[in-house]
């Protein structure tokens, strides 16, 4: 592939997240030393965050990857739902960086061949527009540094069995990433309700109980749970908020929650 054409520039910069490398440095560095992460939570074989604009979900996200502050990981797999073209399954990057104002991150070739193997397409389209999985990448690149390779995943309508398959063909290799915002456009009070429900749903680890009108990246999240569930890993709920904690109209609402995914002892 030609070097040229071989990288994908941010589409999200200077929309949901700082544009200039030395402001988006401090604004994630400010989240990640204000995240209220507790001490206890071992170390996360899996996250679940959100992916609206860092003055959104910023502080819940952050709650997330603070975590990895006391981890060694290098990999990562960052599995989240494709908003702008139709998929159906998973959908793996053939290029080989990500570029975002902090520098370029490697796609890890192991990683997606362990996807395709799985059943993966390789389709730049689905990630071209895609925010749901590059706002995530600052966040890495700030609490992991310069070792970070990662595998974005784009994922369509699929059972939550075939998703689950798909993170557990990677998850032996890297830690793994969902992406996804909670309720959407609900009043305060009523979003506050409904994420509830789901991030109850999510430590019962049931998959079954998520609605697509629940969590946007929802497919993604039901297959996390589902593998949770076979595998019989923890999830814990670090933080859980609202746009209205922020920035946002009360009357018109997104929901965030972050949770962590790890092994029983």
């Amino acid at each position: 592939m030609d070097a040229a054409v071989s990288a994908r520039e941010p589409a999200a910069g200077g929309t949901f997240y700082p544009s200039d490398p030395e402001v988006l440095a401090r604004t994630v560095d400010g989240l990640l030393a204000s995240a209220r992460t507790p001490s206890e939570t071992g170390a996360p074989v899996a996250l679940v965050v959100p992916h609206a604009g860092y003055a959104y979900s910023g502080p819940v996200a952050a709650t997330a990857y603070a975590l990895l502050r006391r981890s060694d990981v290098a990999r990562v797999a960052v599995f989240g739902p494709a908003h702008f073209v139709p998929l159906r399954g998973t959908a793996v990057p053939g290029l080989r960086t990500w570029r975002t104002p902090l520098g370029g991150v490697t796609i890890d070739p192991e990683l997606r061949e362990a996807a395709i193997r799985h059943g993966a397409l390789v389709d730049d389209a689905p990630h071209a527009p895609e925010h749901s999985l590059e706002v995530q990448l600052p966040f890495l690149q700030r609490v992991v540094g310069d070792r970070l390779s990662v595998l974005p995943v784009a994922v369509g309508f699929a059972a939550p069995a075939e998703v689950a398959d798909a993170i557990a063909a990677v998850l032996s290799l890297a830690l793994v990433v969902v992406s996804t915002d909670l309720s959407h456009y609900l009043d305060d009070a009523a979003a506050r309700r409904r994420d509830r429900r789901t991030a109850d749903a999510v430590v019962a680890r049931d998959p079954d109980a998520i609605g697509a009108d629940d969590a946007c990246g929802a497919h993604a999240l039901r297959g996390l749970l589902e593998l949770a569930r076979r595998e019989d890993l923890q999830v814990r709920l670090l933080e859980l908020r609202t746009s209205a904690d922020t920035a946002g109209d009360p009357w018109r609402v997104v929901g965030y929650g972050a949770f962590a995914v790890t092994r029983p002892g």
